[in-house]
């Protein structure tokens, strides 16, 4: 058996049209990983002195709402598997692949728990990936998501194929390897080198640090019971003990959320209060500035982050719009366009359904229904559907509606009907 052998089915298997990888079993030494077989997702500082990673950055308010709200819009859109042949396309969920996404990604996870989890891999690691587990006849039925950090892509190029992607990957058995690219499910975010999404942690780190150091300076300002500062002054020479111990007594007495007591001094101690004007500071301003600027970090609009402070009742229907067509449009566009390439047979694609989403107010969608049935564009049936209502028994379900004042662009009023049409 030759490695050319190796990625062909066994003998006795249908051919598959699954993606094949190349015919190339790529040697260590010409495979290029920047850290082989140690994938760590790193945090660091901010320039506030803040460190910011993933649990600190969903600490913010702001940036738990926007995940929320997008890995929660994005798991709830319906991803079909079509199949596209003479007459049109037609959904094929009956098929393997199509209950990947909809019915059961694994023997643990519902599609949307799945999906969510994928979603909030992209957004915050850059990356989502999967080990692929396959049947005996080669088709993807098991899909179990890889903790970021624990893949690296390996490329390696060949002037023939062109550059070929490896996985170094750890399971969750603790085992290391190097996978062909069809074994891993490989869903990347915005990218600059076509391999690796990149990490909005890491290059939003100052935005997210900012608003991080600005609840923490909150939260202390309230630890102290909103009182400022204290410096404790006499003209009396007090030697560095008596300064620390009188340190000490003044925290211990009068610090904190408890502080209340009434302090007696003497040594002709005077206790003088340092200021702060927030309102002088713009301290509320700067809160909500980062509000809209997690915003555009994490791409949603800020209503949808409770940031009401621009909406109006005319703006809000057109944002949540736009939100659905440039916000999720592109990842929706991502991973349809990932597991078509990774899982979907010839002739077959995945497409996410928004219908659901993009739904105006009732009087809005039973206009657009009653214009669609007039044009004779859908039939009964077809408009009960999309209300989720059983089909009408008969002709009155499966009639289409032409209008009388209609006619066949070319003929004539009085030009009788071609063969085979109804009269």
């Amino acid at each position: 058996m030759g490695i050319m052998d190796f990625w062909k089915p066994a003998r006795g298997q249908a051919t598959q049209s699954v993606r094949a990888e190349p015919p190339l079993q790529a040697a260590g030494a010409d495979v290029q990983s920047e850290r082989q077989w140690n994938g760590i997702v790193t945090a660091g500082r901010s320039k506030t002195g803040v460190r910011v990673d993933e649990k600190s950055a969903l600490s913010i308010p702001a940036t738990l709402q926007a995940l929320r709200i997008l890995t929660g819009v994005f798991a709830m859109t319906p991803l079909h598997y079509y199949e596209r042949r003479q007459g049109g396309r037609f959904t094929a969920l009956e098929e393997i692949e199509g209950k990947l996404f909809k019915v059961s990604p694994n023997s643990h996870q519902t599609p949307f728990a799945f999906l969510e989890l994928l979603m909030a891999d992209i957004l915050l690691a850059g990356d989502f990936y999967a080990y692929v587990s396959r049947g005996a006849d080669g088709r993807a039925k098991v899909l179990t998501r890889l903790k970021p950090g624990t893949v690296l892509v390996a490329e390696y190029f060949d002037r023939q194929e062109g550059t070929i992607l490896f996985y170094d990957a750890t399971l969750p058995d603790g085992s290391h390897e190097r996978f062909p690219a069809r074994d891993i499910f490989h869903v990347p975010g915005f990218s600059r080198n076509g391999l690796n999404g990149l990490n909005p942690i890491q290059y939003a780190r100052d935005a997210l640090g900012g608003a991080i150091a600005t609840s923490d300076h909150t939260a202390k300002f309230w630890n102290k019971g909103g009182r400022p500062s204290t410096v404790l002054s006499t003209e009396q020479k007090v030697g560095t003990e008596d300064k620390r111990r009188i340190k000490e007594d003044w925290s211990k007495l009068y610090a904190g959320q408890d502080g209340e007591m009434i302090a007696v001094l003497d040594q002709d101690l005077k206790a003088n209060f340092l200021t702060h004007d927030m309102r002088q500071s713009q301290f509320l301003e700067t809160r909500q500035f980062q509000v809209v600027d997690l915003a555009r970090i994490w791409g949603v609009p800020p209503h949808l982050i409770f940031d009401l402070s621009k909406a109006t009742f005319g703006n809000i229907e057109q944002q949540s719009l736009e939100f659905v067509i440039y916000h999720l449009g592109p990842h929706y566009a991502r991973l349809a366009q990932a597991a078509t390439k990774a899982f979907a047979r010839e002739g077959f694609y995945f497409e996410h359904v928004t219908d659901a989403l993009v739904k105006g107010d009732l009087k809005s969608r039973m206009e657009a229904f009653w214009l669609q049935r007039q044009m004779g564009m859908v039939n009964g049936n077809e408009l009960r559907s999309y209300e989720n209502k059983p089909d009408i028994a008969g002709a009155a379900g499966t009639d289409y509606w032409m209008p009388s004042n209609f006619q066949v662009a070319g003929r004539s009023a009085e030009s009788p009907p071609a063969n085979g049409e109804n009269e």
